[in-house]
């Protein structure tokens, strides 16, 4: 089946809470290759308000339902802004939602009171929808879940279309608030590919600079850089359960945060700069750990560093001491870092709108692959 061309507009909010970012990309198949381009971007940072309450919902004891229910129908709103402002310049077929994850289960864990593998995300698509008479595709992780996977990573699927270069092994590394990879094996097989989360990449970081400094980030890793890393608070900060893990796995701000962070070791006895060099230690040597483990064994050739914490230079020289590869930002191959994962979902969306699944078992450990996303159909006027 030959698929139509189309443009999808990808809208991404991460666990960063930093605001939205949207990437409109065609999209038209050529043989097992899927050919594509950028044709327009924006980013809304979310109001100071917003992203104050949304930072409240991810934590149970501050949350309820009021909040959660308001929420839903604010983000939305930002949501159709976003799409509003690109569609006053191009042409958008197909809009692609991943929606605010403000808590994420992937597995049973009763000591945290998580009995259900379940997961939630804020943005309602049918405000998109109506407001800006396009399709929308929403709701992808729980398609998934149902599966019996984790939900995530689902943006590995969309890396191997996007970015799978026969001949070279590769891995895409997004560094959000989260930090996690897709390995694209150099033969190109889906069977092949593996994706996980390795665990914290600017959440940790990000807290950190606002509680010591009032600043929302460690813009250009200047605080790391003038800190020293403590490595016996770095040692037991490494205790953290979710690094002895196999993947498939997935995480979240709900199993990374000081608070949490603070009960394997104490940080109050270290300066602020000490603080965000250690953090960010952390992030490089959890991501180095877990390549050793799970990807340098299959053979890599080249990381590719998408996301915010990209823009961190402390961070990056702190990634490529560990590793033995080339770790190499998107921009250095003409790629914009912010892309990666709008444009993964809207590359889901696509497919998924045609009736195709647009998952990867290898990397969720679902059952099967599935056609994920909930499509929402303007009403014909």
């Amino acid at each position: 089946m030959r698929l139509p061309k189309l443009n999808v507009l990808g809208v991404m909010s991460g666990t960063s809470l930093d605001g939205v970012d949207a990437v409109l990309a065609t999209f038209e198949p050529v043989g097992d290759a899927l050919v594509w381009s950028v044709l327009a971007r924006e980013s809304v940072a979310y109001s100071p308000e917003l992203a104050r309450r949304l930072h409240r919902a991810l934590t149970p004891e501050h949350s309820d339902v009021l909040l959660l229910t308001q929420l839903h129908t604010e983000v939305g709103e930002v949501y159709a802004e976003v799409v509003q402002g690109i569609r006053q310049s191009k042409r958008v077929d197909l809009v692609a939602i991943s929606g605010q994850t403000v808590y994420h289960i992937p597995r049973i864990e009763p000591e945290r009171g998580w009995h259900t593998v379940s997961t939630l995300q804020l943005g309602e698509a049918a405000i998109v929808t109506e407001r800006c008479r396009v399709p929308v595709m929403a709701d992808f992780r729980q398609f998934d879940l149902a599966a019996g996977g984790q939900g995530a990573p689902m943006v590995s699927f969309g890396d191997l279309k996007l970015y799978g270069s026969p001949g070279t092994a590769r891995a895409v590394h997004n560094l959000g608030g989260i930090s996690n990879l897709t390995y694209v094996p150099a033969s190109g097989e889906p069977e092949e590919v593996v994706a996980f989360d390795t665990g914290p990449a600017t959440c940790l970081i990000n807290e950190a600079a606002m509680r010591h400094y009032g600043e929302a980030l460690d813009r250009n890793g200047r605080h790391a850089a003038a800190g020293r890393v403590d490595l016996g608070v770095l040692e037991r900060l490494l205790e953290h359960p979710y690094f002895a893990l196999e993947p498939p796995k997935t995480t979240g701000r709900e199993a990374f945060n000081l608070k949490e962070m603070g009960a394997l070791a104490d940080l109050s006895a270290l300066t602020a700069d000490d603080v965000l060099a250690t953090l960010t230690a952390l992030t490089a040597e959890s991501i180095a750990l877990d390549y050793r483990r799970f990807v340098l064994p299959h053979g890599l050739d080249e990381v590719l560093v998408a996301g915010g914490g990209a823009l961190n230079p402390t961070l990056i020289a702190m990634i490529q001491e560990r590793l033995p590869v080339p770790v190499k930002t998107f921009e250095s191959l003409g790629w914009n870092a912010k892309d990666r994962e709008a444009l993964a979902f809207a590359v889901m969306a696509y497919y998924a709108y045609h009736g195709l699944p647009n998952t990867l078992p290898s990397a969720t450990g679902a059952k099967r692959p599935v056609i994920a996303g909930k499509l929402c159909r303007p009403t014909p006027t």
